[in-house]
């Protein structure tokens, strides 16, 4: 029975791998839609949301079964219960992705207000963080999930660098603006939420390797 929960596992495993894949995709096509002003790209974003959401019920209702009918032990149980967090924290990463591009749909039309920098920058270090925190996960690895978690907060400047250039250097200057302005601005808004559930995403591979809780303690973190 052992070996038999051993496969199950491995194939939870590679089913939040492959909705792991799905959302780092969704994150790309949602901000490359932005840089061409894209309205097939957004169709293409909201519509593909539908397939996440339906991993993630595929997800919960697995670890429940795998929960009931094989009453796990230990990093098992662990296993199984973060599993059901992370599908969680993916399908609202889609969710967010989804807002950019709904986002996108207000710019579509209009020049851009301003060439994308720190943008792209933010966009990049959001899936590395879910790249490597999903990575931690496979490899139980809380070396990796630490380092995640510590990097959120270049997150929270990049978006911060984002506003301020967005409401002093543009909106302040020039209300009108400001049509263009706001929808940038909640995507880079959207994109720092992104890396905060990629570090709950490492939180939770943490709790499974360690049984350490370092939620709100980042000095926990080693």
């Amino acid at each position: 029975m052992e070996r038999h929960l051993d496969q199950e596992l491995t194939d939870l495993k590679q089913q939040l791998l492959k909705m792991g894949t799905l959302v780092e995709t969704a994150i790309f096509e949602s901000v490359e839609s932005l840089k061409e002003l894209s309205i097939e790209r957004v169709n293409k974003v909201i519509s593909e949301d539908k397939v996440i959401d339906e991993m993630e019920n595929a997800i919960d209702e697995r670890c429940l079964d795998l929960l009931a009918l094989r009453q796990p032990m230990a990093i098992d149980l662990r296993f199984i219960t973060m599993s059901m967090k992370i599908s969680t924290d993916l399908e609202r990463i889609a969710d967010l992705a989804v807002d950019i591009a709904q986002r996108v749909q207000d710019l579509v039309g209009k020049p851009l207000l301003k060439p994308l920098i720190d943008i792209p920058k933010l966009t990049k270090l959001a899936q590395q963080m879910i790249k490597d925190a999903l990575d931690a996960f496979v490899n139980k690895d809380a070396e990796l999930a630490g380092s995640v978690i510590l990097r959120d907060s270049e997150a929270d400047k990049l978006r911060n660098l984002v506003q301020k250039e967005l409401v002093d250097d543009y909106m302040a200057k020039d209300p009108s603006s400001a049509s263009r302005a706001v929808p940038l601005l909640l995507i880079a808004r959207h994109l720092e939420r992104i890396c905060d559930h990629a570090t709950n995403i490492a939180e939770d591979v943490i709790y499974m390797v360690n049984a350490k809780v370092v939620k709100h303690h980042p000095e926990e973190i080693k």
